[in-house]
């Protein structure tokens, strides 16, 4: 649904986005992560067709986004993470004015205003003004106004910045929703929880360059093929059951935490259960015995060069 074949974006000797190769299937949440500045912007734009690649092509749902500008906004809803909304229209009659500019057909805007802003939780606000909207409120807003005409691609620049925690859960609700009904999604953000348990997939980029792309489980395993387990157990011992596990085989990097026990282990799952069974049979009285599945951001800190995000 969406492809981003060699792009490259240079702004005079400076090498904003480097040699970018994306290609996200249709219903895809594809998270496009790394620090201010790695070219998460400049790629959505250029994938959306505001900014002229200097090398490389863009293409959505089959069509070429620089030789076909005007018929690829049919399938793009975008959404920026810094735009100006029309302050002294109604919260109705912005999404009328945009309808309109999508070319929607007349007998089905107002029935579609009134079914986004239900979905975006505007209700309340229909009739007024949009300058006395909150930052959150115009957020949700914007993000009406992006997927009005039913696109089938939605790309957004940081949607979440601004929100409150509730709307933030609201966000990803509503793009949960959108995907299950077919559509695809290239989202930014450099706040890596954002991004957590809601991506299919997730590219990393620093400095312009990927760094890795992929499904979230295949990055993952690739990046360490070792899981990390988690070991509570009664009394006191914590201690016995690390001395236990440093003789194990597969087992590495156990640290005691109080009453918790942390280790490496690079076996299968027949070896994980029979690390446990040997536990139990030491005389360890396991209360809690499991797999600590690693995070968006410990996947970037793995495999990123660490920079501030």
């Amino acid at each position: 649904m969406l492809t981003l074949h060699n792009l490259s974006k240079e702004f005079g000797s400076f090498v904003a986005v480097d040699d970018l190769n994306v290609t996200v299937p249709e219903g895809e949440i594809y998270g496009l992560i790394g620090p201010n500045g790695a070219g998460k912007t400049t790629t959505i734009r250029m994938a959306c067709g505001l900014l002229a690649p200097t090398s490389g092509t863009v293409t959505i749902a089959g069509v070429n986004v620089q030789r076909e500008p005007e018929r690829v906004q049919q399938f793009i809803g975008y959404l920026s993470d810094v735009y100006s909304v029309y302050e002294d229209l109604k919260v109705w009659e912005y999404l009328d004015y945009f309808a309109h500019a999508y070319k929607m057909a007349e007998a089905e805007i107002p029935d579609r205003i009134g079914e986004v802003i239900d979905v975006v939780g505007l209700e309340v606000k229909r009739d007024e003004l949009i300058k006395g909207l909150s930052r959150g409120m115009k957020q949700r807003l914007g993000l009406a106004r992006s997927i009005l005409h039913r696109p089938r691609v939605l790309l957004l620049d940081e949607p979440a910045s601004g929100l409150d925690p509730k709307a933030r859960l609201n966000l990803r609700t509503l793009l949960l929703s959108l995907r299950r009904e077919g559509t695809t999604i290239l989202i930014s953000s450099h706040i890596l929880s954002e991004l957590e348990g809601f991506c299919t997939s997730i590219g990393i980029m620093e400095r312009g360059r990927m760094i890795r792309s992929g499904l979230i489980r295949d990055i993952t395993t690739g990046a360490d093929p070792s899981r990390v387990i988690c070991l509570k157990c009664a009394g006191t011992s914590i201690d016995h059951a690390a001395a236990l596990l440093g003789g194990m085989m597969g087992v590495s990097e156990v640290r005691v935490e109080e009453t918790e026990c942390w280790f490496s282990f690079s076996g299968s799952d027949e070896g994980v259960a029979e690390v446990l069974a040997q536990l139990v049979s030491g005389g360890i009285q396991v209360i809690f015995f499991g797999e600590v599945k690693k995070t968006v951001e410990d996947l970037y800190m793995q495999i990123s060069h660490h920079e501030v995000m």
